[in-house]
Formats: structure tokens, sequence, C-alpha cells
């Protein structure tokens, strides 16, 4: 996986959920993002200690806005941590960020992420006049963040006329697939030129 840097400013959470709503108005309003980091660490609930923070809208966009997927070197008031983006808030109508969490990375426990599909190969059935249509443009996996690749290709190049290729068939190394067994990956599609040399051929 590639890396991105990115750094915050930590922020003081209002007890008054009104002050809070303010607050919250203003940073956006000045071309910020607050954001969470749920980290390794537990509190007195169990629960993962979170971090509040700022980054500014801009340094945000490439991370956001991408087909990559990124480890994020993440930098709070000097102090760094690998972490992950899990959760991305965007405004309803203007499609803006509204709020992110991360998840601070533990090294020794996988984690779970969507990763992009890419196809290789000249399918058969497209050699036959089909279409192939690629169903699922992300497969959520589980693995060390060490063993996560930026892409997860899958060859088609034996696919033929109406067959399909379904995540139960697929696996990779150190990966383990989360989606559905029976989930459509890609398939070739039967077009109208196909159907008719088919006819023809009968």
């Amino acid at each position: 996986m590639r890396s991105f840097e990115l750094k915050g400013t930590a922020r003081n959470i209002a007890e008054r959920s009104s002050e809070q709503k303010k607050a919250l108005k203003a940073m956006r309003k000045n071309n910020e993002v607050p954001c969470v980091l749920y980290g390794v660490g537990k509190d007195a609930d169990g629960k993962p200690v979170a971090t509040h923070f700022t980054v500014s809208y801009d340094s945000l966009r490439n991370l956001v806005y991408t087909p990559h997927i990124y480890v994020v070197d993440l930098t709070i008031d000097g102090k760094m941590v690998n972490a992950i983006m899990k959760d991305i808030q965007f405004h309803p109508v203007k499609d803006t960020i509204l709020h992110v969490d991360f998840y601070q990375i533990d090294e020794a426990k996988p984690i779970v992420m969507e990763v992009p599909v890419a196809l290789e190969g000249l399918a058969e059935g497209v050699k036959a006049g089909g279409k192939l249509s690629l169903q699922a443009r992300k497969l959520k996996v589980k693995a060390l963040y060490n063993l996560i690749p930026e892409k997860l290709v899958v060859n088609v190049s034996n696919l033929g006329l109406g067959k399909t290729i379904k995540v139960g068939e697929l696996s990779y190394e150190g990966l383990e697939l989360i989606n559905a067994k029976e989930a459509v990956v890609c398939a070739v599609k039967l077009t109208r030129a196909a159907r008719g040399a088919a006819a023809t051929a009968k």
C-alpha cells in the first residue's frame, strides 16, 4: 500500500451540544475538517481511546478523492501514528467532506479494508462478442496492513460468454476476503451481436 502524510491539530470537545455545534460550524467555515482518531489503547469502558483533531480541507482532498488506498502517516501536534481512514461523512447536497474517522494500526493485528479490483487478460467471451462487466469495483479484505496490496488482480482470460467470477473462486496469499462468496465480481454479458452469432452457428 502507498503511504500518505497528513498533519492535524488536536481539538477540545465542548461539553454542551450547542457549543459543540457552533465550534464545528466555525471549523468548517475556516476550511477545517473535524476528525477522530481511534487508537489501539482502551479507555475505562474498554472502547478505543478517541483523539479529536482537525485537518485542513485541502490536505484531505488527495486522500479522499482518489481510486488508491493508503496507510496514513498521521501526525497530530507532533505525534505520529500509522492509521487507516475508516469512515467519511459528506454533505448531503454539496458533497463536501464533513467528518472523517481514522483507526490507528496495530502491526500485530489484521485490519479490514476495501481494495480496488483490477481485471487482467482478454476474456474468451469477449473474443466471442460478449461484453466484460466489472460488478464489484472493490472487495473487502482482512489482513495485516503490510500484506494488503494496492489492488486485487483478477485474471479473466478463461471467462466465457455468459459466465461469471464470484468471490468464492478467488484467493490471495495472506488475505481473507470478507464479501459473500456468491457475490459476483465480474461477468461476460451476452450482447445482441453475440446472440446473433450463436443463433447463426446453430
